[in-house]
């Protein structure tokens, strides 16, 4: 699975969709400029739910402040057809649980990888729990974060949750400028760290 190019995998499965039907989509966002050019591209296919919810992150006033930019961007985006939101409160301790005693492991590694997983399963849960098709995460679009482990992940906790994983690298095909386009164009908040106080310091 690691070779795989999952954006050639993405742009078969949409090519697959039946003429006229739409499939449903829980798509995990960590931020507004990450999810912008997510989307942009995915609302045509799909109709969308976007979950937001991210433990990870270093205080609530961040959490506030990224889940603030992100509902602004659903507003003043255009759709045909304007994707759901979902915001869930902010417990950190969800994410110190999950990592610890990996606290000073380098950024990058298996503590990236606890808490992509944890962000994943929660979607999941979330897609299974409103019965929508696929699933996903915006994550793949940082050149910063491991696309081939977050696509693992993802198809391993589909088979756990019966929802079908949407495979994707975002990144690809000018989707990490393209969503830095976006960001100025909807002047949007761009943090300079992932989230959680290991990548602060």
């Amino acid at each position: 699975m690691v070779n795989l190019n999952y954006q050639l995998e993405l742009e078969k499965l949409i090519k697959s969709i039946p003429e006229g039907e739409r499939p449903s989509l829980c798509l995990h966002a960590c931020c507004a400029p990450c999810a912008s050019y997510c989307l942009e591209y995915l609302a045509e296919y799909f109709d969308i739910t976007v979950y937001f919810y991210n433990p990870n992150i270093a205080s609530k006033e961040e959490y506030e402040k990224r889940a603030a930019e992100l509902r602004r961007l659903i507003t003043q985006m255009s759709f045909k057809h304007k994707p759901q939101l979902i915001i869930e409160d902010y417990d950190d301790n969800e994410f110190y649980g999950e990592v610890k005693g990996m606290e000073e492991l380098k950024e990058g590694g298996e503590r990236c990888f606890k808490c992509y997983r944890l962000r994943l399963e929660k979607t999941a849960k979330k897609a299974k729990e409103l019965k929508l098709d696929y699933f996903a995460t915006t994550l793949t679009i940082s050149p910063l974060k491991n696309a081939a482990k977050i696509n693992e992940i993802t198809f391993e906790l589909s088979e756990v949750y019966g929802v079908k994983p949407l495979p994707g690298d975002f990144k690809k095909k000018n989707g990490y400028k393209r969503s830095i386009e976006l960001s100025n164009e909807y002047n949007l908040y761009r943090q300079n760290f992932c989230g959680c106080v290991f990548s602060i310091r």
